[in-house]
């Protein structure tokens, strides 16, 4: 072979190998850019909707990097946020994806949105509702209008003089819906009577239990079991779902299948404290526990050995209770409003005692007065028995009246006479 054809060859060769490295770079850019397009939605449980091979292709990619199912982050960085590095991957494509993750990142100083509240001046069982959230009077994310209703307060106000057999409704933006709560018990809060309302069994209860909650089924039909809600049309089409804390009310299959589970009433249901007076909430209680939705994935390996089941992140525990100073302002003022609104009775209380009063002393007085008229009675006809025979009567006359030594010479006569006073017994 000549030195020319040895480099014809050699020419080739290189020229092929440049071609071949060339088109595995374009394609690897191109799958580069296509899995960091579809990565966000990858973690947000949509990899059911993308081929197998594209599945396993980022499960690969991911398992590349280190990234498991499941991380050790302290409670620290899971509430305050931390750089996760799959989302750093993102974020260096897609500015708008921001690299750091936390339940609670971001958030401090935030509020739940821009509320408008009906004064009551119509009518007072509508202070405190709910007109407007955030411009809507109506939500969207439900397949049901009566699932679409804003309905109650925002929970910290309700109108006056609240009733046992009423239900109070509370809208609940972290949970994207409207619920109800209903009377439990009488109870006090540092000397202020209260009624406690919590939500009832039926509030997360699926369609064939309640059949209001169908709506809360997004497709429809697509429903959780009890204690559960599936919030992801309101949370960006993450897998997240809302119960009560240890799985409270829920099902049984939902307790079971994770280990630690304890529900029970006294630390894990929610409920207010409400002076039925003054329709103020003098002690609340919020839990709730946030989840996700563990299920297998085909071409992911790494979720072979999962089982399909409810997974819980954290529940949070938010308690508030009036304070010392509030309790006895408001102890006074349900005082005064017991004796205005009691008026009248007492008035009428009052007049009742007087009355008896009179009553008494009207009768005490006349038998007194009975007793002297007995009295003087008696005491006169005893000295009348006793000294008749030492008594000397007065006549009534005209004439001047005689000297002792006439009189004592004539005979007593009849007459009329008045008086009657006991004298010294004369000689006849």
């Amino acid at each position: 072979m000549t030195r020319r054809s040895c480099a014809i060859y050699a020419t080739g060769i290189v020229c092929a190998h440049l071609l071949i490295l060339g088109i595995a770079l374009l394609v690897a850019q191109v799958f580069q850019t296509m899995i960091q397009e579809r990565i966000k939605k990858a973690v947000m449980n949509e990899l059911n909707s993308y081929s197998f091979f594209l599945r396993t292709a980022v499960s690969m990619w991911m398992g590349s990097m280190g990234i498991e199912v499941f991380m050790n982050r302290t409670v620290h960085e899971v509430l305050w946020g931390f750089k996760d590095p799959l989302l750093s991957k993102i974020h260096a494509m897609r500015p708008e994806v921001d690299e750091n993750f936390g339940l609670m990142y971001n958030k401090n100083g935030t509020h739940e949105g821009e509320f408008v509240f009906h004064t009551g001046e119509k009518n007072y069982m509508d202070y405190g509702k709910i007109d407007t959230w955030n411009g809507i009077s109506q939500m969207n994310w439900w397949s049901s209008n009566q699932s679409n209703m804003i309905n109650g307060t925002d929970g910290s106000v309700f109108h006056t003089f609240l009733s046992r057999k009423e239900l109070l409704y509370i809208f609940a933006a972290d949970l994207c819906r409207s619920i109800h709560l209903g009377y439990v018990a009488d109870t006090e809060v540092k000397g202020i009577p209260a009624f406690r309302f919590a939500p009832p069994s039926d509030v997360l209860a699926p369609p064939d239990e309640n059949p209001s909650n169908a709506g809360f089924c997004v497709p429809a039909g697509d429903c959780l079991g009890k204690g559960v809600l599936k919030v992801s049309v309101c949370r960006e089409g993450a897998p997240i779902v809302v119960s009560f804390p240890h799985f409270y009310q829920a099902e049984e299959k939902y307790i079971n299948a994770i280990d630690g589970m304890n529900p029970n009433e006294e630390e894990h249901e929610t409920y207010l404290d409400i002076n039925p007076t003054t329709g103020v909430p003098i002690r609340a209680c919020k839990r709730a526990q946030l989840n996700v939705i563990l299920k297998r994935v085909s071409g992911f390996p790494k979720t072979k050995f999962l089982n399909e089941t409810i997974f819980p992140i954290m529940y949070v525990n938010e308690t508030a209770t009036i304070d010392d100073d509030s309790a006895a302002q408001m102890r006074t003022l349900l005082l005064i409003v017991t004796v205005v609104s009691n008026f009248p009775v007492i008035i009428v209380g009052l007049g009742v005692i007087l009355l008896v009063v009179l009553i008494f002393l009207v009768c005490r007085n006349r038998q007194r007065k009975n007793e002297v008229k007995r009295i003087d009675f008696t005491e006169a006809f005893h000295s009348f028995a006793t000294a008749k025979d030492e008594t000397a009567y007065t006549q009534v006359s005209n004439q001047v009246e005689d000297s002792p030594e006439n009189r004592t010479n004539q005979p007593l006569r009849n007459g009329s006479y008045i008086a009657m006073s006991p004298v010294e017994a004369q000689k006849c």
